[in-house]
């Protein structure tokens, strides 16, 4: 793949700190209320739900950092990509669109905006681009990574922990 133009690097920097800063301000406010957020994890369905919020702190943190620093680029945003998917499932599609109605409309943008990262890759900004691993981890090869590992996680995670809860 042909090196970006300083436009479309600033563009993909920009994106990873937007994806990525998100990502670790949701990981804190979970981090900061773990009763709550077990208790949440545990009205939505999830078993084991301490678990649940330790990881989702845990993932939610590592990836936004990760995705800001460009690391392995592909595979952190796969991870965004993950947790969206679980969130839209357990929470958001019932709802609709809108989430003003708590619908799938917010996790969505993350979700296709990490699929977008993967296929930018980390750039020259990055820590692939320092390991020479930029060219290897991008385009249509990690776009299919971002999305593939995030959708597989994602169904893993939903399989082993969630069922959704009876009314």
């Amino acid at each position: 793949m042909a090196a970006h133009s300083p436009g479309v690097e600033l563009a993909g920097l920009l994106l990873r700190v937007s994806v990525g800063s998100t990502m670790i301000a949701h990981g804190v406010k979970h981090a900061r209320s773990l009763p709550g957020t077990a208790g949440w994890f545990k009205s939505i369905g999830f078993r084991r739900p301490e678990l649940q919020a330790k990881l989702s702190a845990a993932v939610e943190i590592g990836a936004g950092a990760a995705v800001i620093a460009g690391a392995a680029t592909p595979l952190s945003a796969s991870a965004v990509v993950g947790t969206m998917a679980v969130a839209a499932r357990s929470v958001h599609i019932p709802n609709g669109f809108f989430v003003t109605k708590e619908g799938w409309e917010y996790v969505a943008a993350l979700a296709v905006s990490s699929v977008a990262i993967g296929a930018l890759g980390g750039g020259r900004f990055s820590v692939d681009h320092g390991l020479g691993l930029d060219e290897r981890l991008s385009g249509g090869r990690g776009a299919a990574i971002a999305l593939g590992a995030g959708l597989l996680g994602a169904t893993a995670q939903l399989g082993a922990f969630w069922r959704p809860p009876t009314p």
